[in-house]
This record gives structure tokens, C-alpha cells and sequence, in this order.
């Protein structure tokens, strides 16, 4: 028992390390090559900061408990659109702002996906049409997002210096991102396997333990990098990082998972608690986006007092 709640840990603490490290490095591969600010938000963060669920999701398909992807793109999703938006709008002057319209578009488009996949499963099952049905969701979200050239027109600059030494930073950063990448895997691996005994020990349906640690580990980098661009006046890139954040997991990852492994949900009361927080959570976060176009720090508060509302209710229910 001590052991595997050992291997927990560090896998927690490995998945954070490393994501921050595939994020960080492509940030700085970004500046250096002279991307565009809309793709480095989009790729850099709803790619990048969606392989954790991505490696999480694989492994526990391939080892036949798909349920816990399920489980920790749900966890995922709720601690993005709660804690995440309400600890970068906290520490950002003036709360978050929200008045692209690529931005407002996008909360239509976050509010759906993030419950889409909870009607999908309301037969107890996702199954590999339901996989393909999300693949093609998201197709059709990227077709959208990168129909408009307006949203390429901005490059993403950082201070300049000399050339020689960028490039040597630039290799570090390759670096960071293909060994962030393979400590990714294994601390999939790690993850999912202690899930497993967890689950089993305490009788507990793997998809809860995906929900209330794995989601909240896999979320972490996506926490960190909102604050961290809270904090350097970056609000620009807060909503549509988190946004992207929730929609990748929610179409791309489940649906590749599902057609690895379709998703049995025997005990579809297990999520019934996370259910509705996640549709509550999306229609306050919709709502906060499209009223006052920003997120204040009263409605990050609200944001911040579902999530916990959340984690005590389930926890008293187990």
C-alpha cells in the first residue's frame, strides 16, 4: 500500500514536471521561431498541455480500464473551468479579460464539448461511433478556428538577444520537450497502475479515483501556466489556453480512447455528483465569459467555491 501510494506520488509529481517542461520548452521554440500569439496558445497549450490526458487515456485503454480516462478528462475539465480560470483571474490586475471574438465563440463551443461527452455516456456506454462522432467534433472546431486569418496576425515576441544564443537555448528546449515527453509516458504508467490498486483496495469504481487525483494531477500544468500568465500580464492567452484545454481532452483524447477501448460505465451513479458540477461549472463559466466579457475576482471566487463544494460532496458520498 505504502508503496504504490509512493509511486502516486511521484508520478503526480513527475506528470507536473514534465508537462511544465514540454509547455515551457515550446513557449520558448515559439518566441524563437516567431509563431504567431493564436498558434502558440492553441498548440502550445491545448495540445501540449493535453498530452498528460492523452498518455493517461492510452495506457489505462490499453490496459483495459478505460473508465479511468473517462473519469480524469471529466476531473480535467471541471478543474479548468473552476480553479484553474479562478486562481489565474485572481492573481491577474483587473480579472480576466474576455472580448475576442474568438474567445466568445469559443465559451459556445467549451460549454457543449465539456457536457457532450457526459450525454454520450448516459447508456452506460462510449463506444467507438461515440469515439469517431468526438474525433470529428473537434475536426470541426479546428476547421473553424483556423478558418480566420485575423487570428495569425500577431506575433508572439519576447525580449530579443543575440541569435548564437538563442539557438543554443533552443536545443536545451528540444531537449526538455523530448525527455518532458518520455517522463510523460512513464508517469502514465506509474499513474495508472496505483489508480488500478487503488481502486481495488478500496472498492472504489476506478473512474471516481480518475476524477478527484488523476483529473486534478493531469490538470496541474494548465493550473500553473494560468497563474504564471496571470502574474506576467499575459491575459491574452488565460482563456483560450484553458478553453483549448478543455476541449481537446473532451473530443480528441476521449475519442481516441473509445476506439482503443470503448468506455463501459457500469455504474453510471458513480459520476452522477461530477456530472452536475461539470454542467454547472460550464454554464457559470459561459456565463461569466459572455456578460461582463471578463472574469471578475467575485465570480472567480463563485468559480473557485464549486470546485471545493465539489470535492467535499464527492468525498462525503464515497
Amino acid at each position: 500500500m505504502i508503496l504504490y501510494i509512493f509511486i502516486f506520488l511521484i508520478c503526480c509529481l513527475l506528470l507536473y514536471l514534465s508537462g511544465e517542461w514540454v509547455v515551457g520548452g515550446l513557449m520558448r521554440i515559439a518566441r524563437f521561431l516567431g509563431w504567431r500569439e493564436f498558434v502558440v496558445a492553441f498548440i502550445v497549450m491545448a495540445f501540449a498541455a493535453s498530452l498528460p490526458n492523452l498518455f493517461v487515456g492510452t495506457t489505462s485503454a490499453l490496459r483495459e480500464i478505460p473508465q479511468l480516462s473517462f473519469g480524469d478528462v471529466a476531473g480535467n475539465n471541471l478543474v479548468a473551468l473552476t480553479l484553474a480560470v479562478a486562481l489565474a483571474a485572481l492573481f491577474a490586475k483587473g480579472g480576466i479579460p474576455a472580448e475576442s471574438r474568438t474567445v466568445q465563440t469559443t465559451s459556445i463551443f467549451t460549454m457543449a464539448i465539456a457536457i457532450f461527452p457526459l450525454i454520450l455516456v448516459l447508456d452506460g456506454n462510449l463506444s467507438r461511433i461515440d469515439g469517431i462522432v468526438l474525433i470529428a467534433l473537434f475536426l470541426v472546431y479546428l476547421s473553424w478556428l483556423f478558418s480566420k486569418k485575423e487570428r495569425f496576425t500577431k506575433i508572439y515576441e519576447e525580449h530579443k538577444v543575440p541569435i548564437v544564443e538563442d539557438f543554443k537555448k533552443l536545443l536545451k528546449d528540444l531537449g526538455k520537450v523530448i525527455l518532458g515527453i518520455i517522463f510523460l509516458i512513464g508517469a502514465a504508467q506509474g499513474i495508472v497502475a496505483s489508480a488500478q490498486f487503488f481502486a481495488q483496495s478500496f472498492h472504489l469504481p476506478i473512474i471516481l479515483i480518475g476524477l478527484l487525483i488523476t483529473g486534478l494531477g493531469t490538470a496541474l500544468p494548465e493550473v500553473y501556466f494560468a497563474v504564471v500568465s496571470a502574474k506576467k500580464g499575459e491575459s491574452w492567452m488565460i482563456l483560450g489556453d484553458l478553453m483549448g484545454s478543455v476541449i481537446v481532452p473532451a473530443t480528441l483524447v476521449l475519442g481516441i480512447v473509445a476506439l482503443i477501448q470503448p468506455i463501459q460505465i457500469s455504474n453510471v451513479s458513480a459520476i452522477a455528483i461530477a456530472r452536475v458540477f461539470l454542467i454547472i461549472s460550464a454554464l457559470f463559466f459561459f456565463f461569466f465569459v459572455r456578460t461582463g466579457r471578463h472574469i471578475s475576482k467575485k465570480e472567480a471566487l463563485i468559480l473557485f467555491g464549486i470546485y471545493l463544494l465539489f470535492v467535499i460532496i464527492q468525498i462525503l458520498q464515497s
